[in-house]
């Protein structure tokens, strides 16, 4: 019997690799990068078929291009509950922003747990759509990331350089190695996230 066979899934190019996107009963529940860190098996993507992943590829691609602040998907996510709980705050950072992982913690209620949340945060399904490359370590620096730094260096360099540019400053080079934490750019019409989805996963 194959406990895959309510999941498809497509791949998508992208600025930073291949992504496979997967879906359960025509849900979002992965974006996955090439040679991620726990990265699940091939044969848990169920079959290919790109039908049902449109809206999915549409955002992504507004994202990659600039267009793009913030996603508006539906979720299906599996993990702990804490897991749930982490991913869900991560959903609530702003773009162009980043957090430390004992400021999760904080925000979560569980000021000593940042090492669980570095955990948890990389364990997170839905890379890009659901940010688990805004932590960073409580000095700036990038430290881990499940798709490997140069991925992350490349997102949080592309969403400062977006969100300057929407707040009508120059587009001054970026610094590979910290990241802006007070950068707000401004609501466009691509504004919902996907917070709601988040959290209504993590409160089942």
């Amino acid at each position: 019997m194959n406990t895959y066979a309510h999941r498809t899934h497509t791949v998508l190019d992208s600025p930073v690799g291949p992504l496979t996107l997967v879906a359960e009963n025509g849900v979002l529940c992965g974006v996955y990068m090439e040679d991620q860190r726990h990265r699940p098996p091939r044969e848990s993507f169920g079959v290919p078929d790109a039908s049902g992943f449109s809206h999915a590829v549409e955002q992504l691609e507004e994202y990659f291009a600039g267009g793009r602040t913030a996603f508006s998907l539906p979720l299906a996510l599996h993990g702990t509950p804490f897991q749930r709980t982490v991913w869900a705050a991560l959903t609530e950072i702003p773009y162009g922003e980043t957090v430390s992982y004992g400021e999760l913690a904080r925000r979560i209620g569980r000021p000593s747990a940042s090492r669980a949340v570095g955990l948890a945060n990389g364990r997170n399904p839905v890379g890009i759509v659901v940010p688990c490359h805004r932590v960073v370590g409580s000095t700036g620096g990038l430290t881990g990331y499940g798709g490997g730094l140069e991925r992350k260096r490349h997102l949080l360099d592309h969403e400062l350089r977006t969100a300057r540019v929407r707040a009508g400053q120059p587009e001054a080079a970026v610094s590979s190695g910290r990241t802006s934490r007070g950068v707000r750019p401004g609501a466009d019409r691509n504004s919902a996230t996907v917070s709601s989805a988040v959290r209504s996963t993590a409160a089942r």
